[in-house]
């Protein structure tokens, strides 16, 4: 005869499952961080390397080549980690028997993309505007924001990753010289983490 504390656990791992999107991998995030961080590094190169001391750029960014190369490999970086996150999270909703495509996973999506895709249009704006200091910030606060918001509806520990790209984002708004750093830790180094704590917690 099971113990009432086992019934209750039972009953609160039934309610969780409806209501969080658990299915998160944690590999997913390891390797965002890894095709981010390459990213940033391609980006680094372009901008800065190897003419010029830090914080001077070797190339104006209003360059028209130097734009359409950067958002290629921006483009690039984000359909890769997206492209992994929904094969290596439904492969591991598979493996636990659980349904990917649930209420509890649209609502995470819609929780974490309406913020993203705000500070994609704003970011739009900012290029427009040739207001190229404040991508990075702009990019990791409302990635931030995101984050925070959707860590309702998944695991709790996605809101301390948010956190983190909150704080760097508004440190790169004050420091800009420093954005492209900050866009290489918030979306690489602390992807890196957070995946590797998430993985050995719940992946494994």
């Amino acid at each position: 005869m099971r113990k009432p504390e086992q019934e209750l656990a039972e009953i609160k791992s039934m309610m969780e499952r409806s209501t969080r999107f658990l299915s998160l991998s944690g590999l997913a995030g390891i390797l965002a961080g890894i095709y981010a961080f390459a990213g940033a590094g391609i980006a680094w190169y372009w901008i800065y390397f190897p003419d010029t001391e830090f914080g001077t750029e070797s190339e104006p960014i209003s360059s028209d080549e130097l734009q359409v190369n950067l958002l290629a490999v921006a483009l690039l970086v984000l359909l890769l980690a997206i492209g992994s996150a929904y094969l290596l999270s439904q492969n591991k909703s598979q493996r636990k028997a659980e349904k990917f495509w649930s209420s509890a996973s649209k609502r995470f999506l819609l929780a974490l993309f309406i913020p993203v895709l705000a500070g994609g249009l704003f970011s739009i704006a900012l290029i427009h505007e040739n207001t190229y200091q404040l991508l990075a910030p702009t990019t990791l606060i409302f990635y931030g924001l995101g984050l925070i918001n959707a860590s309702h509806f998944t695991l709790g520990e996605i809101r301390n990753l948010g956190v983190g790209q909150l704080v760097l984002g508004i440190f790169a708004a004050f420091f800009p010289d420093f954005g492209l750093i900050c866009w290489a830790l918030g979306f690489g180094v602390l992807h890196v983490i957070y995946g590797s704590m998430m993985y050995y917690r719940y992946d494994r």
